[in-house]
This record gives C-alpha cells, structure tokens and sequence, in this order.
C-alpha cells in the first residue's frame, strides 16, 4: 500500500530535491558573473551582505547569491567547485535539517556554504566535529576559504586556556567537538562573574556525523565532577569477594538487556564471605549498591570491547566506533569497581558539579542541522527528539558498489575460516580490503590468523587510535589489508590507489553484523565513493552475538534440516530479512533507553534552566538589594506565619519563637524585645520586622562600603546558589536510582520521579533565600594580598594598580555555621551560641 501510495503522490524526499534543485538553477545564474570578478570584488560582497541584512533583507533572500559566492570562492582559494548535489546539501543544512549524504561526497566542503551565510549575522557558528584532529583539520582547510572571503575562525580543542577559548567563541565560525562546547556551557554556568563565561548565546550549529553524536553518544551525559570524600577500600573488598561467586547458581545475566542479578543463594554467599546478616539491610545500603556495581564488572564489562587498560588506567571504549573515551568515566561506582577489578589505582567517588546530556545541550541552539552518511534508519528518532528531518542527498555519480548476500556458518570458528581465506586470495590479487570487526579482541585474534597466512595487515582499534587518520589514508592502495574497529565517523576519505579500480575497487568485508544497521551501513560507505567501483559481503555465524540473542530460530531449523557441515555456508533471502529484524529489535531497545535517560534528564533540564537563568541574571545584574529585600521579606512573612499566624488569637503568638526565628537571620543579638512587639498588630509588627532588616543591612553597608556590598552580594548569591544546586544534583541522582521500585507498587516511575523532583526542587530553592539571607548578614570580608579564582584569576583584574594592596578587592569569608543562636556551643563551653562563640 505504501509503495502504491508513494507511485500516486510521489515520495516527500524526491520532492524536496525537486524544490532545491529550482535554487540551484538560481545559484547557477550567478556564476558567469563571479567568474570574471577580481578578488577584490569577490571578497566585497562579504560587507554588501551583511549591509543588505541590516536593511531588513533574510538569510533565504541572500541564499542564492551567497551560496555563489561561496562557490566562486572555493574554486580560487580550495581548488574544489562545489557539485550541484553539493549545493542542495548546502541548502538542507540551512534550514534546519540533516543531510544524508554517501561517504566521498564531500560533507567538510557542503558545510562551508550555511555556515558562510549563518556567519554573516555575526551571532556566531558552530561546526561541530566528533574529534580533536578533524575540528583541527577542518578549521585549518575550510578556514582558508573562510578568511579569503572577510570572516574568522575560531578551534576549541581540549587544552585551550580562557583567553584562547574566548577568542575562538567570539569568530564568525567555530570548530570543535561536541564534548568540548558541551563542557564550555557547563563551566560558563559555574563562573563567579560574568566576564569569566566564554560562549556567546546558543546560535546555529552543524554537527557533522550527526547520528554519531546526537544518538550513539546520547546516552552518556557529559558531568563535570569534583573530588568526592568516600573511601574506596569497600571497592577492593568485592573484587575478591564477587569472583568466588559462580554464574547460574549465584548470579544470572540477560544478555539481551545487559544485566546482571544475584541469586537467593548468591546473596547468601556473598552475606558470609563479607561477614554481614543482612546485606539489603537499610544500613548496608551502600554495600549492596557496591556488591551490584562489583558484579556488574565482573560480569558484564569485558577488557578490550568495554574498556581497556592503557598506563595504569581503565579507559572506555565507544561501543559505536571504537574510539578511546579519555576522561570519561562510567557513574554511580561502576568505574571504580572495574578499576579495582583490574587491580589498578582506584580513583574516589565524585560529586557531581554539573550535568546535561547532549540532547538537552544542542536542542538550546536556535538552529540545529546536521550531515552524515547514514541517518535514515533514525530518522524517527531525530524527528522525535530533535524535531529534524532527514533529507538523503543523490550522489553525485551513480553508486558502482555491489552489496553482496550475506553468508552465514554454523560457528564462529568457520567463519573466520572463511574470512581469511577470502582475505589471501584477495590480497595475492593485488585488492585493497577493508575488514571491518566490533570488537578489539576480534580483530585481535583476526590479525593472529593473517599473521599465521602470511598477509601483511593494518589493525586499526582502540589501541592505536593515534594512528588512526594515516591507517584509513592508506586503506584503498594495492594490496593494502586494513582490519578496523568500528568504522563509524572515521572522516578521512579513503582514496582507490593505481590500478585498483580494475581490480574491481576496495572490498569490504564485515565479520560480524553490528546491532545497529546504521553502523554496517557506514562500513559498507567506505567503499564505491563518487562512483569508485567496490563491493562489500558481511560474514556470520549462528554463535555471533546478534544472531544467538536476537536471530530467528528459523536459520538454525533450516540447516540442521539440509544437514549443511560446519564450514559450509549458506545464502538466502530468509537470512537477511531474519538478521534485519534482529538489527531492528535492538535498535529499537536502544531508543527506548535514550528515550529513558532524556525523559528523565527533561525532569533536571527543566530546573537546570531555572537555575542557570537565575544565575545569568545575578552575573549580569548591577545592584541585587531588590533581589535580597524581596528575599528578607518573605523569610519574615515565613516567620510571622509560623509564630504570629493570623488564624490565631494575638495573646496566642509565640513573641519568643519569632525573635528568636529572626535573630537566626538578620536581627542583632537583643535588638528584639517582647515587651515592646505585643503592642503592635500584625501589620504593624511586620512593617517593625522589615525595619529593623533593612537598619541591619544598611549598617553594614556602611560598614564595607557600598561597592564591596554589591559585590558581597553577587558573589553570596552565586556561591549559595552553586552548593545548593549541587547538593540538589546528589539527591536528584540517589531518588532517580530507587525510584525504579516504585513500579512494584504500581506506580509509573517516571511520574513520580516528576512529583517528588519538583518538592524537592521548590524546597531547595526555599533553603537558597534562607541561606542567602542568613549569610549576607553573618560574611565577614578580609583584605587579600594575592586574590585569585579558581577559574580564571578574576579579582586580579579588578580594583586598583598592582602591588596597591589598599585597592585590591574584599573577598567575603561566608560562614557556613548554622547553629542556632539559642542552642548550645559547639565548642564545649556550655553556654549558648549567641553568648560565645557566635558573638565573635
């Protein structure tokens, strides 16, 4: 029905190509003219466009023309003339959209022409880059043409200072990777004062391989953390304890949703090697929660596919591309709990400073587009989270690559059989082949096998992901045997050596099929790149991964009945359909688990952005004493509702309690006397309270001095709002783990995440002004000699002339004590607070 439907009403892709195309033509008629320009009169044009936008003329109205400038521009500057399909790329990136354009096509060169005319309004943008060493390629080969035609442009790699990441935010264009601006905005929320903040508002961003970045790394939020202060001796005591433990009777694990789960007799066992009753007791709960943690290492994490060890160090490795994660670890204990498995230095537990996933961070940009060569198969899912259509990009040439059947062997032994001798009769042919494995110990133990044949190889994985870009490079040149891990967002062209085409091209040749079609597809792309001519064939077994949790049972019935031997393979239509939908259950499992995580992250996004906003306002904010009466007022309207409700008789209210309540806050120790508050009504003894406030604040206004209020009151606010929020962060992630149980009693978890998330939000935000308040009116400010921030030297820069120790800035010291006034000292003297040491 829906191809029939398609015939009738044609096919909404087709149709926007069609659409672009008339662009196109219109960008062609420009070109004659360019042509004959003078550098000069080219590079002009740069100014007349961003006079005719400030006139009131659009980005779309200046498309055409831009897009021909671009053009003209490259041709001089690049050598390279964009294609025609090129430009309808160009155009699908400007509006907001992914392009799907196939490996060879030319993406770094399409992006050059929206980010040239986006750049023109000067808000700034973004090209962001799965790594460090193609935001520096490309910054440095596209920027040519950039700054041939008036614009900057700006690298943000990892190792920059402040005033090179200020610099690079403020050009016309900027590279980077999607970690390193998703950690610039965090910072930028952390910052004491404004001019620390190194990000410009949120503009337009390309993410190049976008469903690397936006789906594939969508599940690991990006968390900045601090040192946290737990012992880590309970790690090493499990790591000894969970070995002992065996797997069926003691523990049992679902491959399919990757968990693990001890058992009755588990449990037990486990209870007697730690010398604990009841280890699910409420006051064992951290040992449980490391005893999980500890079993899932031990389990489920496998050295060389999870992680690796690399000098000393666990260091994950990206499921997807088999890239190292360096710096990132894995929550909630996990990491630790690998690290003492595998008997390196375990690092304590952090607390988390920060935290947004990146789906939250690139959904704040006002447009978002993105380029890839396979995107379709999650077109729902960017439609979904994103709201971003999938455009698929004809080729430029007609695809000459042959997509060969899948063959499949009883075991895996055979396979790899099969696979090398595919391989040395290739290779004795002079054919370049790219061998594609999803594991390291797969293409480990492939490269051990090739070495017994005598086939000279390149193994490309997680272990010399250095030497990635010069690997890839070669992988197309006579008789080159490339083994890579994981092919997805390599970046580097891999251009067909002398002679090769006749040889029928670059091979492709999978060992396994990945979970996600989308990750075989982008393998398959390396091959037949503007129309090169190429093939590809995938190799399985029944014992594969996929095939054993997620296949048909029906292809293991069909050759136990043909009676097929174990090195004998078999092809049929029933195979690929079969291994398909397999591909398309896990595929679907893992939306569902991204879906989870940012249905969750939208509860923290939401009060992420209430706090963040706030925070901008006290940066930006020149005299906050309306901000800090309006906090004053409320904690007395709190107190006289507490002590002097106006549902109770007058003779009932606790005079007592309430001057005590706000000698807690702002009244001096005395200043308040019984005698004298029962005089007055309700009205009057509020207006009494709020005076007696405001005499307090004005006297010690005068006592700092006026410019060191205002500053005392920027930076209590901000320091107050930061350890609350981060305090928030940790109950947040503790009620987020345990609210899975609720479903037991028949209770969506999410919703009651959503519930019990916001009381506790609103009353954090209860305890910010209670603090607030409490602190402006108990800091002490000390002169400092040599005042210095942990983030950028601040105060250095500010006040006086250097070595002027009078003019150097005041640093509130906040006194964090909340004891109150009329309890006892904590020193031991005996006396209450007021009278010792909280006198002082």
């Amino acid at each position: 029905m829906f191809k029939f439907l398609k015939k009738i009403f044609g096919d909404d892709n087709e149709k926007e190509i069609k659409r672009m195309l008339q662009l196109v033509e219109k960008i062609n008629a420009f070109e004659p003219e360019f042509k004959n320009m003078s550098d000069a009169t080219l590079t002009a044009k740069t100014v007349e466009f961003r006079r005719r936008l400030d006139k009131g003329q659009t980005l779309d109205d200046l498309l055409p023309e831009a897009f021909a400038v671009v053009r003209e521009a490259s041709r001089r500057v690049l050598a390279m003339r964009h294609f025609d399909v090129q430009m309808v790329g160009g155009i699908t990136l400007h509006e907001g959209k992914i392009a799907e354009m196939r490996t060879g096509e030319g993406k770094t060169l399409v992006a050059t022409l929206p980010v040239y005319l986006n750049a023109l309004t000067g808000r700034g943008v973004h090209v962001v880059t799965v790594n460090d060493y193609l935001a520096r390629r490309d910054s440095e080969w596209m920027g040519k043409l950039y700054r041939y035609l008036g614009l900057s442009v700006g690298l943000i790699v990892h190792g920059l200072d402040f005033d090179e990441r200020k610099l690079a935010y403020s050009a016309d264009v900027t590279y980077g990777t999607n970690n390193e601006f998703g950690f610039d905005y965090l910072r930028d929320n952390m910052v004491i004062y404004a001019e620390q903040m190194v990000q410009r508002p949120l503009n337009y961003s390309i993410v190049d391989e976008v469903d690397s970045i936006l789906v594939d790394e969508a599940r690991t939020p990006l968390i900045i953390s601090g040192p946290g202060e737990k012992s880590t001796d309970m790690y090493f005591v499990l790591a000894k304890v969970v070995p002992k433990l065996t797997a069926v009777d003691d523990y049992t694990i679902d491959e399919k949703a990757n968990t693990v789960a001890p058992t009755e007799a588990g449990v037990a066992k486990a209870e007697k090697l730690l010398n604990v009753k009841n280890l699910y007791d409420s006051e064992n709960i951290e040992m449980s929660h490391h005893f999980n943690q500890a079993l899932r290492a031990h389990a489920l994490m496998k050295r060389d596919k999870d992680y690796v060890v690399k000098d000393g160090e666990v260091v994950i490795v990206d499921e997807f591309t088999g890239r190292l994660m360096f710096g990132r670890r894995y929550s909630e204990g996990l990491h630790q709990a690998i690290e003492a498995k595998e008997g390196v230095k375990v690092e304590r537990e952090s607390q988390t400073l920060a935290t947004i996933t990146f789906q939250n961070y690139f959904r704040m940009y006002n447009k978002l587009a993105g380029m890839t060569g396979t995107a379709k198969t999650e077109e729902t899912e960017f439609r979904k989270i994103y709201n971003l259509d999938v455009i698929v990009i004809p080729p430029n040439r007609p695809m000459q690559r042959q997509d060969l059947p899948d063959v499949i062997y009883k075991t895996k032994r055979a396979k790899y059989k099969a696979v090398v001798e595919e391989i040395a009769e290739l290779h004795s042919k002079g054919q370049p082949m790219l061998v594609g494995t999803t594991s390291i110990v797969q293409s480990e133990e492939l490269s051990a096998m090739l070495k017994k044949k005598g086939v000279p190889h390149n193994v490309l994985n997680a272990k010399f992901h250095e030497m990635e870009a010069q690997i890839v490079a070669q992988a197309g040149q006579a008789r080159a045997v490339t083994i890579a891990t994981n092919m997805a967002g390599r970046g580097t062209d891999i251009v067909l050596g002398e002679g090769v085409a006749e040889l029928g091209g670059l091979r492709i040749i999978g060992t396994e099929r990945h979970e996600s079609r989308r990750i075989d597809n982008q393998l398959r792309g390396r091959a037949g790149r503007q129309g090169d001519p190429g093939s590809s064939r995938f190799y399985l077994s029944l014992e594969d991964d996929l095939m054993r949790l997620f296949g048909s049972d029906n292809i293991a019935s069909i050759m136990e009945k043909l009676g097929m031997e174990e090195d004998e393979p078999i092809e049929h239509s029933l195979i690929t359909r079969s291994i398909e939908q397999a591909q398309k259950k896990v595929e679907a499992r893992n939306f569902d688990i991204r879906k989870y995580v940012l249905e969750y992250d939208d509860v923290m996004n939401q009060q992420r952005e209430v706090i963040y906003s706030q925070r901008k306002k006290i940066l930006t904010g020149d005299n906050l004493k309306e901000n800090i009466d309006m906090m004053i007022e409320k904690i007395i309207d709190y107190g006289m509702d507490l002590y002097a409700n106006e549902k109770i008789y007058p003779e009932e209210w606790d005079y007592g309690g309430l001057i005590e309540y706000c000698e807690g806050f702002f009244a001096p120790s005395g200043g308040l006397k019984q005698e004298e508050l029962d005089k007055l009504s309700r009205f009057e003894l509020r207006e009494e309270l709020v005076r007696v406030a405001q005499v307090a604040y004005s006297g010690r206004e005068e006592l700092f001095g006026s410019d060191n209020m205002r500053e005392l009151e920027k930076v209590v606010m901000l320091k107050t709002v930061d350890a609350k929020w981060m305090e928030h962060l940790d109950a947040m992630d503790m009620l987020r783990q345990g609210i899975g149980l609720r479903a037991y009693g028949q209770k969506n978890p999410l919703i009651e995440y959503k519930i019990e998330g916001y009381d506790m939000f609103q009353q954090m935000m209860e305890s910010v002004q209670e603090d607030i308040v409490r602190y402006i009116f108990r800091v002490n400010i000390v002169t400092q000699a040599q005042p210095e921030d942990h983030l950028r030297g601040a105060h250095a820069t500010r006040g006086g002339e250097e070595g002027d120790e009078q003019s150097q800035p005041l640093e509130p010291i906040i006194n964090t004590d909340t004891t109150g006034r009329n309890e006892l000292c904590p020193c031991g003297s005996g006396k209450k607070y007021k009278r010792c040491c909280g006198a002082k």
